[in-house]
C-alpha cells in the first residue's frame, strides 16, 4: 500500500527536527539562514540595538567588511578609555538601544520629525543625558555640553543611513521607561545608571506586539525616507532579561519579550522586500546548544558563541570567515554586561 502524496515528502533536510536539529554534532547544524539579499565586502554596514549588538562591528571589521563607525574616538584615548566611555561600540554613539520605540526615538530626532526634549540629569556638578547615561560615565562639565554632543550623535546617525547599505538591528527588550511628562523614552530605569527614580515623574510599560511592530515600522520608513536604497536585516539579542519590572518571574518576561521581538522581525520581513531576519537568537539559545554560549550567569554570550554566531552569518553570505580575534579580558564573570546598562539591574537584587 503506497502511502499518500503529500507536501512533507519533498521538502530537504533542514525542514525536520531529527535530520536538521537532533540528530547532527551542534557544531554543524548549518543552513539556518538563507540571506534575502547580498551584502559584498564594501556595501556600508551600520549596527545598532541592544547590548549584544556590540560584538557585530567589529567582528565584521575583522572579517573584512565595510563596518561604518561614525563616530571614532578622538586620538589619544587608550583602548581601556575608548571602551569606558563607548566608542566603536556600535554604528552610532546612542549606547545600547534595547527597544524598538527607543530605536525609533533616535530616529525620529534625527529626521527632525521631531524635538528631542531639553532633559539633562546632574549629579555631584556633572551632567549626564538621560537618553544614553552610559556613553560619558564621567558626565559633561554643563547642560549645554550634553545637548551638543547629543546634537553630533543626531548628525552621525542621519549622515549614516544617507550613506549606508545595510543596517542590522538588534532587538533587546519590550520593557521601558518613559517620561510621563513628554513621553520620550529612556534607556534604562531612572535611578539605576543615573538619574533619580521620581513615580510621578517616570512611568513603565511592557510593550505588547502592535506597539512594537508600529515603532519598527515607523523607524523602518524614516530610516528608507533618508535612504530608499538601504537594506535592514533584523536580529533578536539572546540575551536574557538582568530583571523584570512587570512583578513576575524574570524567566517568563524574558519569554514574552524575546517572542513578541521575534514575531514582529518575522512579521516584518515578510512584509518588506529589503528587511530580513538573521537567527542569532536561536543559534545561542537553540536546544541543541544546551546553554553552551551563556557564560555562568546564563546571560552573558562567550566570545566562542559570538565567533559561531558571525561564522554562520558570514558563510551565508558566502564571505569565508577568518579566525576570531581572542576577546579582551573584562575580569571575572563580567563579559558583555560591562556595555550592559540592563545589566545594572542586577545589583538591585537580592543576596
Amino acid at each position: 500500500m503506497h502511502p499518500h502524496q503529500n507536501p512533507y515528502q519533498s521538502l530537504p533536510p533542514r525542514s525536520f527536527w531529527r535530520t536538521a536539529v537532533a540528530e547532527p554534532d551542534p557544531s554543524a547544524i548549518d543552513d539556518l539562514w538563507t540571506p534575502a539579499f547580498s551584502l559584498g565586502q564594501d556595501d556600508p554596514v551600520l549596527t545598532v540595538g541592544s547590548c549584544f549588538a556590540r560584538h557585530l562591528g567589529p567582528a565584521l571589521l575583522d572579517r573584512g567588511m565595510n563596518w561604518r563607525d561614525t563616530e571614532p574616538a578622538p586620538p589619544g584615548l587608550t583602548p581601556a578609555e575608548r571602551h569606558r566611555r563607548q566608542y566603536g561600540a556600535f554604528s552610532f554613539r546612542t549606547g545600547n538601544v534595547h527597544t524598538a520605540a527607543a530605536f525609533r526615538q533616535w530616529l525620529s530626532w534625527a529626521s527632525g520629525e521631531t524635538a528631542p526634549p531639553h532633559e539633562v540629569w546632574c549629579e555631584d556638578g556633572r551632567f549626564f543625558d538621560p537618553f544614553r547615561p552610559s556613553v560619558e560615565p564621567d558626565g559633561y562639565d554643563s547642560a549645554e555640553a550634553v545637548l551638543t554632543a547629543r546634537r553630533t550623535t543626531l548628525a552621525a546617525i542621519g549622515g549614516a543611513l544617507e550613506a549606508g547599505g545595510c543596517l542590522i538591528l538588534t532587538l533587546g527588550l519590550t520593557e521601558a521607561w518613559h517620561s510621563r511628562a513628554t513621553g520620550a523614552v529612556y534607556p534604562v530605569c531612572p535611578g539605576t545608571v543615573r538619574g533619580t527614580f521620581d513615580t510621578r515623574q517616570h512611568a513603565f510599560h511592557n510593550a505588547a506586539f502592535a506597539e512594537v511592530h508600529r515603532d519598527l515600522s515607523a523607524a523602518l520608513a524614516l530610516a528608507r525616507a533618508a535612504n530608499p536604497a538601504l537594506r535592514v536585516v533584523l536580529t533578536v539579542s539572546p540575551v536574557p532579561l538582568t530583571a523584570t519590572a512587570t512583578g513576575g518571574h524574570a524567566l517568563t518576561a524574558t519569554t514574552y519579550s524575546k517572542a513578541v521581538l521575534r514575531a514582529v522581525a518575522g512579521q516584518l520581513a515578510e512584509e518588506h522586500e529589503h528587511v530580513d531576519y538573521f537567527p542569532a537568537y536561536e543559534i545561542i539559545t537553540g536546544a541543541p546548544f544546551r546553554a553552551a554560549f551563556f557564560g555562568p550567569n546564563l546571560r552573558t554570550v562567550t566570545p566562542e558563541g559570538v565567533a559561531f554566531v558571525m561564522r554562520r552569518f558570514l558563510g551565508a553570505l558566502a564571505q569565508p570567515p577568518a579566525a576570531p580575534r581572542p576577546a579582551p579580558a573584562t575580569g571575572p564573570d563580567r563579559g558583555e554586561d560591562v556595555w550592559c546598562d540592563d545589566a545594572v539591574l542586577d545589583y538591585y537584587g537580592p543576596r
